[in-house]
């Protein structure tokens, strides 16, 4: 994207004379200030994994990154508190005399000179300035040769140059920010996206230490870590292929979880929306396995469970946004070869060798790509039934009330749209009625759904809850017509909302886990207590907040407990679900395995969840422990 320092903006309407007074020249930091969307994508609050605060965290790392990369430096040191970063690495450190202008003057930079930086990142010198522009505080420092620089500023505007002086700290860079919270509302770092952020550039830097708050991230054997990390490796079919020569690396093996899992990355950067380098992967991986086992295989029959990485380094690589999440590259491979061909001939020779000389891998990829087989078509007459009823049901679904803009809409542009699953008409009658209609859905759902624990994906089909459900969604084909980017449980803060948040959750790791993967699946949180008195009112999440409430209006306010959604005004809700809404993101971690998960949660009455359940049951009356037992067998009944 090429960026000019000064941005011209045209405001006309039809009401007002178009002039010369129309025109206004904006510098660079009231650009990033007006556009941040533009560098940094959406802002957020903190509870999407690339929401802005986390790009800005990216930004500054990816530098100390491409410092490793070119042989400067072995350790990162990160520190990240509610609302200030510190990223400290030991690369060559900025030129004292160009540490202002680096971080401040847009277009400026070290990339620009493919002899500094080689098949690197960042290539337009605008992420660290736009993380100063987009900070309440930031502060950069240079070491360098027994030197150091430093300089503060406050919204891009330099705030305090200091003066060289002499230093005994090791060269290398040192950045601290503070997001501005006029600009990020509310927000938070979550530490499983960080950490999740931590792990990826470890993966991809092997002998690179990063240290997050004190903990080590680093690898030793790059995607073939990253796929034991992500994959129940208990479930795997065969052990991981893994595949790594001079600027690319594949990993690769096949599970029992529906769907496909994919991570692709280039120059280090995780492509979250993919690219040239990942769709070359999944057309090569297809292509050998014919090749192979000569036999056409189905796409799907190949894919389906497949868990794969792929990672490739290139030379000025063309991304489709500036927050690179997705590669648009197709002449840039090693030695000016197509990004595509690049992929599947490297791919296609190594996987194909790999197969020949390990003969039980093949074995095992052969059965389950015949047991991918079996079951489409056993499913084939059920899901042709099902996509008829679903097609009739579109037409006048009174469980979905739609909105004008999805997902899939525009493929230049991805909308922030959502859709809220409820829980009975009342529900679903507030959100509906205090939703913005443009680009917020409502699904409701009649009563308690399926417990569809240990079924196979055919109930899908067979019940029309899940079907209608599933078509909402669009995704029966994967991800890649996802219709909304977050999905809301919205449920009643009691006990039947949440068994039915349960039975939701269960329904979308057993079928659809690489939505919860991909960090779709959200709960809202709506408040418990409205505390008020005639001047004021506030809304309360917990019982800390309701006795700050009680302790701020003094003299016994008003308070009323909701006890469901229902009981929320449509006038209330509207504040819930706009720009202050709270969603607490479904993560799922290393240690998380979704059968074992599912298994304690929703399957048969375990003598281990009775004994979780007994020791940690708060009661108020004396009831035998045999009392108890009997009560949860005769629930499971």
């Amino acid at each position: 994207m090429a960026l000019i320092s000064l941005s011209i903006e045209i405001m006309a309407d039809q009401n007002v004379n178009y002039s010369e007074d129309s025109i206004r020249s904006l510098d660079w930091k009231e650009h990033i200030r007006m556009r941040p969307g533009m560098y940094i994508g959406k802002l957020g609050d903190g509870s999407s994994a690339d929401d802005g605060i986390y790009v800005l965290v990216k930004e500054i790392l990816d530098n100390s990154i491409d410092e490793h990369m070119m042989g400067h430096g072995k350790k990162i040191e990160i520190s990240i508190s509610d609302n200030k970063v510190e990223i400290r690495d030991y690369g060559r450190g900025i030129p004292l005399g160009k540490v202002i202008d680096c971080v401040s003057k847009i277009n400026t930079g070290g990339k620009y000179d493919s002899g500094a930086f080689q098949k690197s990142v960042g290539l337009n010198g605008v992420g660290t300035k736009a993380v100063n522009a987009l900070s309440s505080y930031f502060c950069v420092q240079s070491f360098r040769d027994g030197k150091t620089k430093k300089a503060e500023f406050a919204k891009g505007e330099l705030q305090k140059d200091f003066k060289e002086e002499k230093t005994d700290g090791r060269d290398g860079t040192l950045i601290i920010f503070e997001p501005d919270n006029s600009i990020f509302k509310n927000y938070r770092f979550i530490p499983e996206f960080l950490e999740e952020q931590m792990w990826n550039y470890a993966f991809l830097n092997s002998g690179l230490t990063l240290q997050f708050n004190g903990r080590n991230f680093l690898s030793k054997n790059g995607l073939k870590d990253l796929l034991e990390r992500k994959v129940d490796t208990e479930t795997i079919l065969y052990p991981i292929m893994h595949f790594k020569e001079s600027d690319f690396e594949v990993a690769i093996t096949h599970g029992t979880q529906y769907g496909e899992e994919y991570y692709s990355f280039v120059n280090g950067q995780y492509t979250t929306q993919g690219g040239t380098h990942l769709s070359a992967l999944k057309e090569a991986v297809v292509k050998t396995i014919r090749e192979f086992y000569k036999k056409d295989f189905d796409a799907s029959d190949v894919r389906t469970s497949i868990s794969a990485a792929i990672a490739v380094r290139v030379q000025e690589p063309v991304f489709e946004s500036q927050t690179k999440t997705k590669l648009g590259s197709t002449e840039m491979a090693p030695g000016g070869q197509g990004m595509r061909s690049f992929v599947s001939e490297n791919l296609m020779k190594l996987m194909d060798n790999f197969l020949h000389k390990n003969p039980q891998t093949a074995e095992a990829l052969l059965k389950k790509i015949l047991q991918n087989e079996r079951e489409r078509k056993d499913m084939a007459g059920v899901r042709k039934l099902a996509q008829q009823r679903a097609k009739k049901a579109n037409l006048h679904n009174k469980k979905l009330r739609d909105c004008r803009l999805h997902l899939t809409d525009n493929k230049d542009e991805k909308f922030d749209t959502t859709i809220f699953i409820t829980e009975g008409d009342s529900a679903s009658g507030s959100i509906t009625k205090s939703r913005n209609v443009e680009h917020q859905a409502v699904f409701s759902l009649r009563g308690k759904p399926l417990n569809c624990y240990g079924l196979k994906k055919k109930v899908v089909y067979e019940n029309e809850e899940f079907n209608l459900l599933q078509h909402a969604l669009d995704i029966e084909e994967g991800l890649d017509n996802l219709r909304f980017n977050r999905i809301v449980i919205a449920t009643d803060a009691d006990v039947d909302g949440m068994h039915i948040r349960m039975l939701l959750m269960t329904f979308f790791l057993q079928f659809f886990p690489d939505l919860v993967r991909n960090g779709h699946v959200y709960i809202l949180q709506t408040p418990l207590f409205r505390v008020r008195n005639k001047k004021e009112t506030i809304y309360c999440y917990n019982e800390e907040e309701k006795q700050k409430a009680i302790k701020h209006l003094g003299h016994k306010p008003e308070i009323t407990r909701f006890k469901g959604l229902g009981e929320i005004s449509p006038n209330e809700f509207e504040r819930f679900i706009g720009e202050d809404m709270r969603l607490e993101p479904i993560i799922l971690t290393k240690e998380t395995s979704i059968e074992k998960l599912l298994k304690y949660y929703m399957g048969k009455n375990t003598p281990e969840r009775q004994e979780f359940i007994i020791d940690n049951l708060y009661i108020e009356k004396d009831i035998t422990t045999e009392a108890v037992v009997v009560e949860l067998e005769s629930e499971e009944a």
